[in-house]
């Protein structure tokens, strides 16, 4: 899909076009947990026919689900598999969750926990420097400008200008 993102030349602005209704992300939450046919996933999100339909088909478009027969016998017997594209959200939900858990948490702890499958225990998400491989605060970040960045952003320091 092209980069829309109306007048604002912003990654996060093109995501949110795909990723930004609150069913959406929670769609790919149960697509990535295994939850993949229709009444399935109605069911789990409580979420109504017509708008349940409406996200798949706008996740399906823009390349991060595929759909697929899943019973040749029955003609709207179908499911939603994650592509690459669609996997690669799973960081973002695991980062939502890490802040949901810290400032929005039910009473009694967070009701679901990441789980490394190569040790089995207790994964909190964390990003990294890529070049040194330190973990990342957000005092130790700034926003540069990258290679597709437009004449205003490429005229603007690094921000913000102080932590």
């Amino acid at each position: 899909m092209p980069f829309r993102a109306y007048d604002q030349h912003c990654s996060i602005a093109a995501a949110l076009e795909v990723l930004g209704e609150r069913w959406t992300l929670l769609v790919m939450r149960e697509v990535l947990l295994g939850r993949r046919r229709f009444a399935d996933l109605k069911r789990r999100l409580g979420v109504a026919p017509n708008i349940l339909s409406d996200r798949l088909q706008t996740l399906v478009d823009h390349g991060l689900l595929i759909r697929e027969r899943y019973a040749d016998n029955h003609p709207d017997a179908f499911e939603y598999r994650p592509t690459r594209k669609g996997v690669d959200v799973q960081p973002v939900l695991l980062t939502l969750m890490a802040w949901g858990d810290a400032h929005a948490t039910p009473p009694g702890g967070p009701p679901r926990v990441a789980v490394h499958r190569t040790c089995g225990h207790e994964a909190h998400p964390q990003l990294h420097c890529t070049h040194c491989g330190d973990a990342l605060s957000p005092r130790d970040t700034q926003i540069g400008p990258g290679p597709g960045a437009n004449a205003q952003q490429r005229a603007e320091p690094l921000l913000p200008a102080s932590a």
